[in-house]
């Protein structure tokens, strides 16, 4: 779905006349969803982030979205696997 340039109005992604005032939309800048690798390494490095970008974006960028939530993805599940690895070399040293 996009927005009306004029009045705001969320109208069809085809629509090239909004049909609430009838301005011309085909001046209208087109989202870019390219699933660009940069969102998933943002997502790994700041994963609070990726999981907002993809929480924003899920339904308007999906390409994006599943890339920043599989880099905060990762990152989550490999800090836990560190503090996992960390606990269990931790009490095997004092046992």
């Amino acid at each position: 779905m996009k927005f009306c340039l004029k009045c705001g109005e969320e109208i069809d992604s085809e629509a090239v006349i909004c049909p609430k005032c009838g301005v011309q939309q085909s001046n209208m800048v087109s989202t870019v969803d390219s699933g660009n690798i940069g969102w998933g390494l943002l997502g790994f490095v700041v994963p609070i982030a990726g999981l907002v970008l993809f929480l924003v974006w899920k339904n308007e960028k999906p390409k994006n979205a599943k890339k920043a939530g599989l880099g905060a993805l990762i990152s989550v599940l490999t800090i836990v696997a560190l503090i996992t690895i960390f606990v269990v070399v931790n009490f095997s040293i004092v046992w």
